[in-house]
C-alpha cells in the first residue's frame, strides 16, 4: 500500500521513529498478527510524543482514512488481552483474533 504516515514537521528524529513504529505495528496487526506486549510497549512511545487525546484521535483518523487500518482497534484488542497474546485483525469486520 502507498500511502503518508500523519507526521508533525516540528517533531524530533526520535519522535517521528516513535510514531512511524507504531504505525508500522497497526499495519503488522491488520497484515499478520503482533504480540500485544509489543503494541502496548510502542504505544506508550507514541503517547509520550502524542499526549494529548484529542490530537491522538486526528492523527488515528488521519492514518485510518490513509491506510484504512484502526489505530483504536488495535490498541483496544492489546489493552484487553494478557500481553502475551498475539493480536490479528485481518478480518473484514474489524473484530479480532487471539492466537
Amino acid at each position: 500500500m502507498e500511502y503518508h504516515y500523519p507526521i508533525d514537521p516540528d517533531w524530533s528524529t526520535h519522535e517521528v521513529i516513535d510514531v512511524v513504529e507504531f504505525f508500522q505495528l497497526i499495519e503488522e496487526a491488520y497484515e499478520k498478527q503482533v504480540k500485544a506486549s509489543k503494541v502496548m510497549e510502542q504505544y506508550k512511545k507514541f503517547k509520550a510524543v502524542i499526549p494529548s487525546k484529542a490530537e491522538e484521535k486526528t492523527l488515528f483518523k488521519q492514518f485510518e482514512k490513509q491506510s484504512s487500518y484502526v489505530p483504536y482497534q488495535v490498541v483496544k484488542a492489546a489493552k484487553e488481552s494478557d500481553g502475551s497474546q498475539n493480536i490479528s485483525l485481518k478480518n473484514e469486520l474489524g473484530d479480532f483474533t487471539e492466537f
